[in-house]
């Protein structure tokens, strides 16, 4: 794939590079933006049909089962040799280990709070999730914020005391999944022109395989492992955390390629929006009044975070080219 030209490459499906090119057609975007998203929104739903496992067991399987079907794409699409350049380049591997690190907690946390009744949580950690990243440009990028952006960032604030105040303690879910995913997001893009979507998850999968192995010994010898113990179907399923878990990425970095930010920025909603769904109407988890007035202010800061996304756009597309 690494060989193909910029055409060639700004047609390829989603397991193609994750180099930007010229878009495909902002159908083709959409179907895979749409795709992606609608997958991670239904994450709740197919966690929940991996119970009686635990969150600690039910991550370790998807990390090595993640891993499995990597090593099968990248079999399949013959790319070992671009993962080979990847992993002898010594800075690009130890920030991936940041990576690593970080889309772990992510994980564990998101599964431990599908698991406890919590997925409204989640969907929450992901719809503030665009408003921590703009505070992380103004942390680590020191980046300077539009009114806009600090009337978003303040919006959210007030949300999440409101939110502690109805949950009676800080929501602390929500928080580390925002986090978590935001500074995964950062590391990722330090690394984006180099690292396509299906080599990073291989790679961040790779380092975390020992904390697997290390998982799986100690639920044996304590709880005891409990993959297939409902039936065969469990195990299919559990198998399944794998592709359930890289196919969604390739997809994202197939629809970033050919849709701009904006739209990619509006979509991304679709996600958290199915899990708030689900753990509202179909698991008929709690929204008391002080809960439907947090994440109503969340979506205000959001409607006041894209409308300036937007408009900052459209001023960048009339701003004629500074001549050399």
């Amino acid at each position: 794939m690494a060989n193909r030209s910029d055409v060639n490459r700004s047609e390829a499906g989603p397991l193609g590079s994750d180099a930007p090119t010229t878009p495909a057609g902002p159908g083709r975007g959409l179907a895979y933006a749409a795709s992606a998203y609608g997958l991670w929104g239904l994450l709740p739903v197919f966690f929940l049909a991996l119970k009686p496992m635990g969150p600690v067991e039910l991550v370790a399987w998807r990390i090595v089962f993640s891993l499995v079907f990597c090593a099968l794409l990248l079999t399949v699409t013959r790319r070992w040799g671009a993962f080979r350049v990847i992993a002898r380049h010594g800075r690009t591997m130890a920030i991936m280990a940041v990576a690593s690190v970080l889309i772990f907690c992510n994980w564990q946390t998101y599964v431990f709070g599908t698991l406890s009744g919590h997925v409204v949580d989640a969907a929450l950690g992901y719809f503030i999730n665009p408003i921590f990243t703009v505070l992380i440009g103004v942390v680590l990028l020191r980046e300077s914020l539009r009114v806009a952006q600090w009337i978003a960032v303040g919006i959210a604030a007030v949300a999440v005391v409101v939110l502690a105040v109805g949950y009676g303690s800080v929501p602390w879910i929500a928080l580390v999944l925002a986090t978590s995913f935001g500074l995964y997001g950062y590391i990722k893009k330090r690394v984006g022109g180099t690292v396509d979507a299906l080599s990073g998850l291989t790679i961040e999968s790779l380092y975390l395989l020992p904390v697997a192995g290390v998982a799986l010994v100690i639920v044996s010898t304590t709880s005891g492992l409990l993959i297939g113990a409902p039936g065969p179907w469990h195990l299919a399923l559990t198998v399944l955390s794998g592709v359930i878990t890289a196919v969604p990425l390739l997809f994202f970095a197939a629809a970033s390629r050919r849709l701009p930010l904006v739209t990619m920025g509006l979509v991304q909603f679709v996600a958290p929006l199915l899990q708030f769904i689900v753990g509202v109407v179909f698991l008929h988890e709690a929204m008391p009044l002080e809960r439907w007035i947090g994440f109503g202010l969340v979506w205000v800061a959001l409607v006041v975070l894209m409308i300036d996304l937007a408009a900052a756009a459209g001023a960048a597309r009339r701003t004629p080219p500074v001549l050399p």
